[in-house]
């Protein structure tokens, strides 16, 4: 491990399109046909150059651990496992857009003085304008 507490030999970005399949089959500890098969599967879909090589990430080297883990620790079949990272996927994409709305709320409180947190109650108020009232 490294200070930043990442591997040694994974990149610093976990998104650089950086090992041909070789080598990440090698650091993820499977033959380059099974990579293919997740590849065509659409497990683990490596970005791929101009002339149609596969270039794996240190993110698709996890994902690619992950898949084998699940597979060969836990027995979930291939299907199942692609359901997991669609849904953890979904998760993770959820998460995200809460971050960015918390944030955007944060900064138009700021902007707004009048804008007053409201604690959540169970009482319903039901607001009419003044000239429905007559």
């Amino acid at each position: 491990m490294s200070d930043t507490g990442t591997p040694r030999n994974l990149p610093p970005d976990p998104d650089a399109r950086v090992y041909v399949i070789s080598v990440a089959a090698e650091l993820a500890g499977m033959h380059a046909q099974t990579l293919r098969n997740y590849d065509r599967l659409g497990l683990v879909t490596p970005h791929r150059t101009s002339g149609g090589g596969r270039r794996y990430s240190p993110r698709d080297v996890e994902l690619l651990r992950e898949v084998q883990r699940l597979s060969q620790d836990e027995g979930v079949n291939l299907a199942g496992i692609k359901r997991i990272i669609e849904l953890t996927n979904h998760v993770e994409a959820l998460q995200q857009r809460v971050a960015e709305m918390s944030a955007e709320i944060a900064q138009l409180r700021s902007a707004r003085r009048d804008l007053v947190p409201v604690a959540r109650t169970n009482a319903l108020v039901v607001w009419k304008p003044k000239h429905a009232r007559d």
